[in-house]
């Protein structure tokens, strides 16, 4: 079987080359020992496996699941031409009255890559990384469209962007060119990103639990048993996740550590029966994360998309997103993975109130402003606080 392990390089080290395995407590029982995870992915039998487990330096082995693009709901069959003038998510947000841009902010795009030729990303420094084995470059136009949100520059006369003044950006590959993956992607472009100096990780994408018990039948499994080893697979995916969100927040003993934001997801079907309501999706419901989603405007104000998922730790706009397309110009998406750059971008904006308030620049600042400023005024009465969580994020 393949499986993926999650190492802590520093719970490795021995005290002399013939320590034959044993720990260096030194390092364990000092506070400024941050952890240094690495993901292996090894074929492995199950006496291997089981021998693995008791290695001091593992801290989880699970199989890989499939993951997949949180994919933007469809719009027309011919949709218009985007508006005019600015995106409407940048006031909504209050992008537009901040004194803020993200300055000094490094952002991680794990998406479908992005399209580096666009105009709305001059000036920016791209480091991308392929973790699918299809090469550089966007070619499903999703990623293109969420960098745009977090940090694209204007194009033509309008605003796109919520954190124009972020200058370098980390793009992280982990989605083929149909928008598919391996929760092994996501592992290593979050270790990657992080080891970058990543201050904001954004992921709209899901992992696939339906599609895994649909692997399983494939390969001949009775329907009982598919279920069931999808269901250990989903579990211990759950549990090595939270464990990697552990690490890279007991990085923050030496450095500034990093917020980690995911969609929530598009499951729920409120249109079709209101009580047909999904709760957040991994990633964006494992420990740490701030789950995001999508509202839309509404003349009664902001109400929650029927299609976003319940139970997110913030909301943001998600219908009708203006921003970057492939080959240059703009479109508009909608989706839960539209609400997940907004809420990216405001909090490359809180790192740079963070670092010029006199306040501890670490990611617990960050989260904590992000969702201490989130407003409630201004949705539809009758909005569930289930729905939208703690409220709209908010720039400073």
């Amino acid at each position: 079987m393949r499986y993926m392990v999650l190492r802590d390089l520093r719970r490795s080290r021995v005290s002399d080359p013939f320590g034959g395995g044993r720990r260096d407590f030194g390092a364990a029982f000092t506070a400024a020992a941050p952890p240094e995870p690495r993901i292996d992915v090894e074929d492995l039998d199950l006496k291997t496996r089981n021998a693995l487990i008791r290695d001091p330096a593992v801290v989880a082995i699970t199989r890989p699941m499939p993951i997949k693009l949180i994919e933007p709901l469809p719009q027309a069959d011919d949709p218009p031409p985007p508006a005019a003038g600015d995106a409407w998510g940048i006031a909504a947000v209050g992008a537009n009255r901040s004194a803020y841009t993200g300055t000094g902010s490094v952002v991680a795009v794990l998406d479908t890559g992005i399209d580096r030729t666009h105009p709305a990303f001059a000036g920016v420094t791209l480091v991308e990384q392929d973790f699918t084995g299809s090469g550089d470059g966007d070619r499903a136009g999703h990623g293109t469209h969420v960098a745009g949100t977090i940090f694209g520059r204007d194009v033509e006369g309008a605003r796109i962007g919520i954190a124009r003044g972020v200058t370098r950006a980390l793009i992280g590959k982990i989605l083929d060119d149909r928008g598919n993956g391996s929760s092994e992607s996501v592992m290593r472009g979050m270790s990657w990103a992080t080891d970058q100096g990543a201050d904001v990780i954004s992921m709209s994408l899901g992992f696939d639990f339906p599609g895994l018990v649909r692997q399983w039948i494939d390969q001949g499994w009775p329907v009982e048993l598919a279920t069931a080893v999808a269901l250990e697979a989903y579990r211990g995916n759950l549990r090595m996740f939270d464990a990697m969100m552990a690490m890279v927040r007991a990085q923050e003993v030496l450095a500034p550590g990093c917020v980690v934001v995911a969609a929530a997801g598009n499951q729920s079907r409120r249109d079709q029966d209101p009580t047909w309501e999904i709760a957040a999706s991994l990633p964006a419901a494992a420990e740490g994360v701030l789950s995001v989603g999508a509202v839309s405007q509404q003349p009664t104000g902001w109400t929650i998309a029927p299609f976003s998922n319940t139970f997110p730790q913030l909301v943001a706009p998600g219908v009708a997103i203006k921003s970057a397309a492939l080959g240059g110009g703009t479109r508009e998406m909608m989706g839960t993975s539209m609400a997940c750059p907004h809420v990216a971008g405001v909090a490359a904006l809180w790192w740079d109130f963070v670092r010029g308030a006199g306040l501890p620049p670490r990611a617990t600042s960050v989260v904590a402003k992000t969702r201490a400023t989130a407003r409630v005024e201004g949705f539809a009465i009758e909005t569930d606080i289930a729905d939208r969580g703690v409220g709209m994020v908010t720039a400073p």
